[in-house]
């Protein structure tokens, strides 16, 4: 009996980019709809408020901040990593917010 030849796979030398050397825009790997060349990252007509914007980029506003740590002081009391809606919702209660107004669209 003759034993199977082994092939050695035949690797192929991977080539790498010089990140450092690129200008900022050539690298990067943007979703482009191609019928319009229009960059589609969020979505069409999608832009972010400037509130969120700046939530996003690690910069909270005193009210998001009060929340998040009413939200901790909670979870920390409670023993609970997740709370539950309802539980938020109770959290929401506890600072003092009430439904005052008609729903509005959500953004």
């Amino acid at each position: 009996m003759t034993e199977p030849t082994k092939t050695a796979a035949v690797e192929e030398p991977v080539e790498q980019e010089n990140r450092a050397h690129t200008p900022r825009g050539e690298d990067r790997r943007d979703v482009v709809d191609r019928r319009l060349g229009l960059d589609r990252r969020r979505g069409p007509g999608r832009r972010r408020s400037s509130d969120r914007r700046s939530a996003e980029e690690g910069e909270m506003t005193d009210e998001q901040f009060s929340f998040l740590m009413a939200i901790d002081q909670y979870k920390r009391v409670n023993n609970r990593p997740f709370p539950s809606w309802t539980e938020v919702l109770d959290i929401i209660h506890a600072l003092g917010y009430r439904k005052v107004a008609e729903p509005g669209d959500l953004r």
